[in-house]
């Protein structure tokens, strides 16, 4: 009778338990820490060429700057590769986008767009400099003679005069 009894016991305190185990597990998933899936993101791809061929630009500088909700979510550089694209997988989608590419050589060229969409295409073809256009004015207040493109040459230092009083030695 006494093995029976703590059979039973025994049991009883099983059955507790697996009901501590259940109802902790319940308790734990209604009140337990929140979980928030990473943002969806988006695949942008910028492909760099040169505006004349066509070509593949090689090694080209583009610069990805991201806000969100009218928050600066950061920037980021990535190098064009051998079929001069840029793949950027990072940036969340719904944010406003700023690309920049810089390649020597070639004027820089800045676009903006809105990332909607899982996959985003941008091609930039990247121009040869132009000759700046300057409104510049002289040291008297009219504007600057020299064409544009072309700087100004330096301006030799005029001949120093003795003055009066002072003695000039010997050449």
């Amino acid at each position: 009778m006494m093995l029976a009894s703590a059979r039973l016991r025994a049991l009883g305190f099983v059955a507790a338990g697996m009901f501590s185990l259940t109802g902790s597990a319940a308790f734990a998933q209604t009140h337990g820490r929140k979980y928030q899936p990473p943002p969806a993101t988006s695949h942008i791809v910028v492909t760099v060429e040169k505006g004349f061929n066509s070509k593949p630009l090689v090694n080209a500088a583009v610069i990805f700057h991201a806000t969100k909700d009218g928050k600066d979510t950061g920037n980021m550089e990535v190098k064009t590769n051998n079929e001069g694209e840029a793949t950027m997988d990072f940036i969340e989608a719904g944010s406003h986008v700023t690309v920049q590419v810089i390649a020597n050589g070639f004027a820089t060229h800045a676009e903006e767009f809105d990332v909607t969409a899982d996959d985003k295409l941008v091609l930039v073809k990247l121009a040869r400099p132009e000759a700046q256009v300057s409104d510049y004015k002289d040291n008297t207040g009219k504007p600057a003679q020299v064409q544009p493109g072309v700087q100004e040459r330096e301006k030799p230092a005029p001949a120093a005069t003795p003055q009066a009083g002072t003695v000039v030695p010997p050449q």
